[in-house]
């Protein structure tokens, strides 16, 4: 036998032993049961500036720059459905001479583990925690004064009872509820007009509803929605009403724009309803 024909037939072999080895790897995955665990992280960064000099028309020399990670993580099978979801977001900007300035700092972590019963509604249980990672300032004049830190004030809720799915697009819980309020400096509250006390750690029980929309509105816009509504039993009139919608138009691949809206109705925190509207032109990219 030639050298050739030697070539030939080492090739034929090798191309038939890896044929055969693809072959018995497709069947082994095909045998595998699939993963129950599904995970989803979206990272977006946005930034602007603007520099003026000798402007007539005036102005102030602006930047602005946030990030957020959004992400899922599930596990499905026929008994339940563990989810757990995080957002992460920071941002800041500086306007003219002025200091630099937080505007976003959010982190929110959310495990809700759900029985599959087939039944009108399935039992779930649920915890949460809400707080920031920086410090965080109200200004007025050239006068800042610091009103929150890391975990200070921190909200974790713990809650139980029974989810239903209305329809593909909202789905809603409602059940028993314990919350607590974790403080340091922050979150005072007043017993009289002339005393301030800050309450260190504080417990409320109550009833928790929270109802989840996520209604596409088009192939490229999505519309998410979160109605948070806690009302403790010892004091009626501190109920907590929190809203939180993102309407996301996809722009391209990686390109989005983000308009989102918060409000939150909860004395415990402020006697005013407090308003968030932000709106985000950047880049998004789906890590998973």
């Amino acid at each position: 036998m030639n050298l050739i024909a030697r070539y030939l037939l080492l090739l034929s072999l090798s191309l038939c032993a890896t044929t055969l080895l693809a072959q018995e790897e497709e069947a082994q995955a095909a045998a595998e049961p699939a993963s129950p665990w599904t995970h989803q992280l979206v990272a977006d960064v946005t930034a602007n500036q603007v520099a003026l000099k000798d402007w007539a028309a005036g102005g102030d020399d602006a930047f602005a720059w946030g990030f957020s990670f959004n992400g899922t993580s599930q596990r499905d099978t026929e008994a339940n459905v563990w989810a757990t979801s995080y957002k992460f977001a920071f941002g800041q900007n500086k306007l003219g001479d002025q200091d630099i300035r937080k505007t976003v700092d959010r982190v929110e972590v959310e495990s809700a583990l759900t029985m599959k019963l087939d039944f009108v509604v399935d039992p779930y249980v649920k915890t949460t925690l809400k707080t920031q990672a920086f410090r965080g300032h109200i200004y007025d004049g050239e006068t800042k004064t610091a009103v929150s830190g890391l975990f200070d004030p921190a909200y974790f809720t713990q809650s139980a009872g029974a989810a239903a799915k209305l329809s593909e697009q909202v789905s809603t819980r409602l059940g028993a509820a314990l919350r607590q309020i974790m403080t340091r400096d922050f979150n005072g509250y007043s017993d009289d007009d002339a005393t301030t006390k800050i309450e260190k750690l504080r417990w409320d029980g109550g009833l928790e509803s929270v109802t989840d929309v996520n209604w596409p509105l088009a192939d490229n816009i999505l519309l998410t929605s979160k109605l948070e509504i806690f009302v403790p039993l010892n004091e009626v009139g501190d109920r907590s009403i929190g809203n939180d919608a993102t309407l996301t138009v996809k722009l391209s691949d990686h390109i989005n724009l983000n308009v989102n809206l918060q409000l939150l109705d909860d004395p415990t925190a402020s006697d005013e309803l407090q308003l968030k509207q932000t709106t985000a032109f950047g880049v998004s990219y789906n890590l998973f």
